[in-house]
Order: structure tokens, then C-alpha cells, then sequence
């Protein structure tokens, strides 16, 4: 058995799972999901679901301005690593608003909504919107596809599925090859135990890809239409940030080098669990194509997992405990979605379809013991490998 049969051994194995959990993918039963899917659209605008509550966002407002005055405050007196708790504690909150404006899910106006995602993203944070956006919207397309989805194509860093065992050529990259290499075999074993440190540093990842972004041609293109002036204010949003951030707070601000360093290093670490819930919607689910007669919901709830918390603890997660939810209708603001989950519930029991759900500690434990999964079937691969090369035998048995 060659590598690409042991992959598709395991891609086999798991789209059968998903067949045996889900309903089936025949023509007839995925229309009438279908059917009941609009149905609960229009139930969703009827009821005003995609009103949004301002009074909401004065609140969260309110949380933003006492998170970053906080961190000008304690810069003010001395207080450095205070500060920088705080500066990521402002990061990690003011961007689930950007997700709420990129997503057009606060005024519906796409001009205003992109505005106050640039704002928020490119001026306070120095991440480009226009990036999150390419990325985000094709995820929501086609969520965990192995060759379409961007945000789980991560190889050799991480791998939650055995089709990049195959070297996956992606869609999303024009054609660029997810190359399988002797890189990955070393680290792709060990992911379950690099998954949090290297959240913790992702941050400085979205800096890379923002300007990679904003000096490509997919970004380029936007001068054509009502975008046009999207990549010049990125432009000049983002060197404000680092004019701000980097010149004036870090290195006129902070006087040594040792301090500058711990930092910047502070601040990003506190914007980690971001990275985290992330991730944990997605990472854990399944990647397989069970069909292409599988429906959009179906697809969507079957690839998607949500984060069970009290109501009180809503601000933390910014709306990103609702990633089904979310989905299923990712133009409903954020401060309706608990209230929306009542319905998707009920269109799951309805349907048949599969909602999956946990606390965040258990959906913690979904992730890992997936990316703990693909590490054994790497070691495995390599295992036989390696015996191939000693014996002169082949194949997998």
C-alpha cells in the first residue's frame, strides 16, 4: 500500500463515519433540508433576526475604551507589563467586532461595515482586513475542504486530516501545492503538543500574511468597482498602526531593548486564546466529501462545532461560541445569535442533522485528540517507511 492508499484508506474511513452520522446525501433528502433551510431564513428575517441592537455595541464600546485607556494608563506610570496585559486584552476584544463589520452584520451598508473593519482591524490591530476577508469568505464557502479551504491548509506546521498526506494542490493559493515532505513527518507527530505555543505566537503570523495580502495582485484587484479605495486605506491604516504601536509606544516609549522585547512579547501572548477559539470551531470536524448532492446546512453543521457557555460569559467569546449558528447565517449580528440557536436546534432535531456542541474544555479535547489522531496515522506512515527502506519490503499491512 502506497502512501496516497493510506491516505485514502483513512479519507474513506471517515467519510463513511460522517455517512453512517448524517443524513443520507441522496437527492430527495437533501432537497427537503433544503427546503427547511429557507424556510427558517425567511422565519429569521420575518422575526428580525438581522436587526441589529446598537445599545449592544455601546456596551462593548464601553469595554474597549476601559481595556485601552487601562493600557495608556498603566504605560503612563511605569506599569509596562501591565500595559501590556491590557493592550492585549483590548487586541483580543475590539476584534470580534471586526469580524461582526467584515461579515456586514452591524449596519448592512457595505461601505460603513468595511469602514469600521479597517478601522478596527488594520488601524488598532495592524491586520488587514481586506486579507481576513479573501480568506474568511471562501472558509464559509466550501469550511474544512481539504484543497479549498485556506484556514486548515497548514501544512507542515499542523495537518487535522490524512488528505495532506497526498500533497494537496490548493484552490485558494492558485494551484500552490500543500507539499507533504520529510518537514512534515518530523513535526506533524509532535502538533498536539506544539498547538498552544504556536497559538500563542499566531499573531505574528497575521502581520506576515496582512502585508503578503495587501502587496498581492488578489488585493490589487479591488481598484476596479466600489472597493477601490479598500487596499489604499489599508495601506496607510496599517503604517499608522505600526507608526503608533512600533515607533512611538515600543521604541520611544520603552527605553531598553529587554523591555521592548518582553513587551511585545506580552502583549501578543494575551491575545492567544483568539487563535484558540479560532481554531476550535473547525479543527476537530470532519474534512471528508461525502457527495456533492450534501447541502449547504448539512455541510455547514457537519463541519462545524459550537462552544456551550453561560450567557454571562457571551463578551469573552465575541459570538465565536455560535460558529454553527454563525454559518448557517453569518450576516445575523452577533448579540442575536444565542437567541437564533434555539432555531437552529430546532431545524437540526427537525432535519436529522447533527449538532455538535460542547464546553470549552471539552471542545479543547475535540481538537487534540484529532490532531493527536493524524499524528499516530504520520507515525505510522513514517514507521512503515523507514522498514520499507531497512527490509527492501513494501507496502503497508
Amino acid at each position: 500500500m502506497t502512501r496516497d492508499e493510506y491516505a485514502d484508506m483513512l479519507i474513506a474511513k471517515e467519510a463513511d463515519e460522517s455517512r453512517d452520522a448524517y443524513p443520507s446525501v441522496d437527492p430527495d433528502t437533501q432537497a427537503d433540508i433544503v427546503k427547511k433551510y429557507r424556510a427558517l431564513h425567511e422565519r429569521v428575517r420575518n422575526e428580525g433576526y438581522y436587526q441589529c441592537h446598537y445599545s449592544a455595541y455601546a456596551k462593548e464600546l464601553g469595554r474597549y475604551l476601559a481595556l485601552g485607556a487601562t493600557s495608556m494608563t498603566a504605560l503612563y506610570h511605569g506599569w509596562y507589563m501591565t500595559s501590556a496585559v491590557f493592550l492585549g486584552l483590548f487586541w483580543h476584544q475590539i476584534m470580534f467586532t471586526a469580524h461582526d463589520a467584515g461579515h456586514g452584520a452591524i449596519t448592512h451598508h457595505f461601505e460603513t461595515d468595511s469602514l469600521i473593519a479597517l478601522f478596527i482591524a488594520d488601524f488598532c490591530c495592524g491586520l488587514s482586513m481586506g486579507w481576513w476577508k479573501s480568506s474568511h469568505n471562501v472558509h464559509h464557502l466550501i469550511t474544512n475542504d481539504t484543497e479549498g479551504d485556506p484556514d486548515i491548509q497548514n501544512v507542515p506546521i499542523f495537518a487535522n486530516c490524512p488528505s495532506f498526506f497526498k500533497s494537496i494542490k490548493s484552490t485558494y493559493y492558485e494551484g500552490f501545492v500543500q507539499v507533504w515532505d520529510k518537514a512534515a513527518d518530523i513535526i506533524i507527530p509532535y502538533q498536539k503538543y506544539t498547538y498552544y505555543p504556536i497559538m500563542a505566537l499566531a499573531r505574528f503570523n497575521l502581520y506576515l500574511l496582512s502585508w503578503l495580502h495587501v502587496i498581492s495582485n488578489r488585493s490589487g484587484a479591488l481598484r476596479q468597482g466600489k472597493a477601490w479605495w479598500i487596499r489604499p486605506t489599508e495601506v496607510v491604516f496599517m503604517a499608522c498602526y505600526w507608526f503608533l504601536f512600533g515607533y512611538c509606544l515600543v521604541w520611544r516609549t520603552l527605553d531598553n531593548w529587554p523591555l521592548r522585547v518582553a513587551y511585545v512579547l506580552v502583549s501578543h501572548l494575551v491575545t492567544m486564546p483568539l487563535h484558540v477559539q479560532i481554531t476550535l470551531s473547525h479543527w476537530g470536524m470532519p474534512t471528508s466529501n461525502i457527495g456533492e448532492t450534501e447541502s449547504f446546512p448539512q455541510r455547514q453543521l457537519r463541519t462545524t462545532m459550537d462552544v456551550d457557555c453561560p450567557e454571562w460569559l457571551d463578551w469573552i467569546h465575541g459570538g465565536l461560541q455560535f460558529q454553527a449558528v454563525h454559518h448557517l447565517f453569518p450576516r445575523v449580528p452577533r448579540h442575536n445569535l444565542r437567541r437564533l440557536q434555539v432555531l437552529v436546534k430546532e431545524f437540526c432535531a427537525e432535519t436529522g442533522i447533527r449538532y455538535n456542541i460542547h464546553g470549552f474544555v471539552d471542545g479543547n479535547k475535540v481538537v487534540l485528540n484529532r490532531l493527536e489522531e493524524v499524528a499516530k496515522q504520520v507515525e505510522t506512515l513514517v514507521q512503515c517507511q523507514n522498514y520499507m527502506a531497512e527490509t527492501g519490503e513494501s507496502g503497508l499491512h
